[in-house]
C-alpha cells in the first residue's frame, strides 16, 4: 500500500466521522486525517449541502451499510481499495525555457494520489 493509506490502517478505527480537528494546521497533518472523514468532508463542499456534516455523515453511513449488503466486505476496506485503483499514477507538469513551453510526464506522490 501507499505511505499514506498504509498510516490510516494503523489507525483506530472510529465509530464517527467528525473530529473536528484541524489538520489544515500544519502542512502535512492532512496525511493522519481519517479516510472516512475525508471522504464526509469532501461531500459537503459544493451547493446546498455545503457545510452540513451530519447529512454527509448519514449518506456516508447509508452508502456503508449497502456496499457491506450488497458485496459482504468491509466498507471501509473497499474504500481504500477504491482510492488505491482510482488514484492517477502519473501527471503531466509544464517545462519551459526561454518562451517554449511543453508538458513533461511526472510521477505522482503518494500523498497527491490520496487528494485526488
Amino acid at each position: 500500500l501507499h505511505y499514506p493509506l498504509r498510516r490510516q490502517r494503523q489507525m483506530c478505527i472510529r465509530d464517527s466521522p467528525h473530529t473536528a480537528g484541524k489538520y489544515h494546521a500544519r502542512q502535512f497533518r492532512k496525511a493522519t486525517c481519517p479516510v472516512v472523514e475525508r471522504m464526509v468532508n469532501s461531500l459537503m463542499m459544493y451547493g446546498r449541502n455545503s457545510g452540513k456534516k451530519l447529512k454527509a455523515v448519514r449518506i456516508v453511513k447509508h452508502a456503508f451499510e449497502i456496499v457491506h449488503l450488497s458485496t459482504g466486505q468491509n466498507p471501509i476496506q473497499v474504500l481504500v481499495e477504491a482510492i488505491v485503483n482510482g488514484a492517477p499514477r502519473e501527471d503531466s507538469t509544464r517545462v519551459g525555457s526561454a518562451g517554449t513551453v511543453r508538458r513533461q510526464a511526472v510521477d505522482v506522490s503518494p500523498l497527491r494520489r490520496v487528494n485526488q
